[in-house]
């Protein structure tokens, strides 16, 4: 060691006991920060995520270049032959297909979340004196701002090529409305999945598996009263059937309580079920 070295750390360890004496009376004086409240926590987080979306914007490919590529490819590929004009065809397709693509949007939350763990984020995140949910719930109300960015892209693709919803912009507003409110319900399964899984190939892979049936076998494209009865019971009775006649008739003018009922149902399930299921993963990782 250096006579340099060795004066600089003696120096260092005569200043070091009164300056302790002085920070731990500056210490025990004052009180520890008031804990942030759940909402606090929870809108940190989600500011978080969005930060994420701005430092890396190719997130948003999803929700930008893939809706357009859906609208326009179901419309103009079977508008003619399932009802005799693009025209008459978008009006049924676009609140149906607008549902599937927010829904299957919903999975990147558990890959998001996969990822931060892979990386040790949440190693951190755990000994922060904050409510235990609020970065899983941070990184639903991020996403939001992606379902609604994939909504406006796609309704307005469909104003372009012929959508004329009769309800209006409150019919419009509360179709949205509704569809936000179910995706965020129906992305706990994917935080669960996130934290289950070992990495984010396999929480895309068992994500796939699992919205590619709902979405497609429901009334997204056509009436399910051209289907085989077997298929038609299993159609009616899909969450995402109810949502996606919700929403087409909100956007119609129409009040389907019903509809409506059942896709509040299912999300509070959802978020229920799936919510408690994370909770418990997270806390024993």
């Amino acid at each position: 060691m250096s006579t340099a070295t060795a004066k600089t750390e003696l120096e260092s360890a005569e200043l070091a006991a009164p300056d302790r004496e002085r920070l731990a009376e500056l210490l025990v004086g004052h009180e520890r920060p008031p804990r942030p409240s759940a909402l606090s926590a929870s809108v940190t987080f989600g500011w978080r995520a969005m930060l994420k979306i701005k430092h890396v914007p190719d997130q948003l490919f999803d929700v930008t270049a893939f809706p357009i590529m859906l609208v326009l490819m179901y419309t103009y590929l079977f508008g003619g032959a399932l009802a005799g004009s693009t025209e008459e065809y978008i009006q049924f397709l676009l609140p149906g297909i607008m549902v599937m693509s927010v829904v299957m949007i919903t999975m990147y939350t558990g890959i998001a979340v996969n990822t931060d763990i892979a990386k040790g984020v949440f190693d951190r995140f755990r000994t922060l004196p904050i409510w235990r949910p609020a970065p899983m719930v941070g990184y639903l109300l991020g996403d939001v701002l992606r379902y609604l960015l994939a909504s406006a892209v796609m309704l307005t693709i469909g104003m372009i090529i012929g959508f004329r919803p009769e309800g209006g912009v409150l019919g419009v507003l509360a179709g949205v409305a509704l569809l936000v409110v179910f995706s965020f319900g129906f992305s706990w399964i994917w935080t669960m999945f996130g934290l289950l899984l070992r990495s984010e190939k396999s929480v895309m892979g068992v994500s796939m598996m699992v919205i590619f049936p709902l979405t497609f076998l429901s009334n997204v494209f056509v009436d399910p009263k051209t289907m085989p009865g077997w298929l038609q019971a299993f159609v009616n009775n899909s969450p995402v059937t109810h949502l996606a006649t919700a929403v087409r008739e909100l956007m119609a003018g129409n009040w389907p309580a019903a509809d409506i009922a059942w896709s509040l149902g299912w999300a509070g399930v959802l978020m229920t079920v799936f919510g408690v299921v994370t909770m418990r993963l997270y806390n024993r990782k």
